[in-house]
């Protein structure tokens, strides 16, 4: 992966969470604008293109979320013929699980939720971090 080091914290859940779950082929952290953070994905998927996807199916789930009910999102589930895309928030960014058709999709949300949440956690920013922010931009 090219860029930034991943978040190792991130990469544990996203490792941890395919020992957990299984017939699980894949996972990626992509931010809400479709920035790559994170991924355990096969060979054979673009993490950057999938990401960007990701952010994409976020963004419309939550506007539809919205719109409908006139709150926010947390997950969306796409069964395909093939297998499953299930995309939970995670703060300001997103968890992206693929399985297999055959999954046990209630064990599936039991296990990726909390993950989600500590991603989000991981990830957000602490007020140290919010300091040394202001203090760089003082002019």
């Amino acid at each position: 992966m090219s860029g930034p080091e991943p978040n190792a914290a991130v990469l544990a859940e996203l490792r941890g969470l395919r020992d957990r779950v299984p017939r699980l082929t894949g996972t990626l952290v992509a931010s809400s604008d479709g920035l790559l953070i994170a991924h355990d994905l096969p060979p054979h998927i673009e993490p950057g293109g999938m990401a960007a996807m990701a952010a994409a199916q976020l963004s419309l789930s939550h506007r539809l979320a919205t719109t409908a009910h006139g709150s926010g999102f947390h997950e969306v589930v796409v069964h395909g013929t093939d297998g499953h895309v299930v995309i939970y928030a995670a703060g300001w960014t997103s968890l992206t699980v693929l399985t297999g058709s055959d999954v046990n999709v209630g064990r599936l949300h039991l296990e990726s939720r909390p993950v989600a949440r500590a991603i989000a956690d991981h990830l957000a920013p602490t007020t140290s971090d919010l300091g040394k922010h202001q203090a760089k931009n003082t002019d």
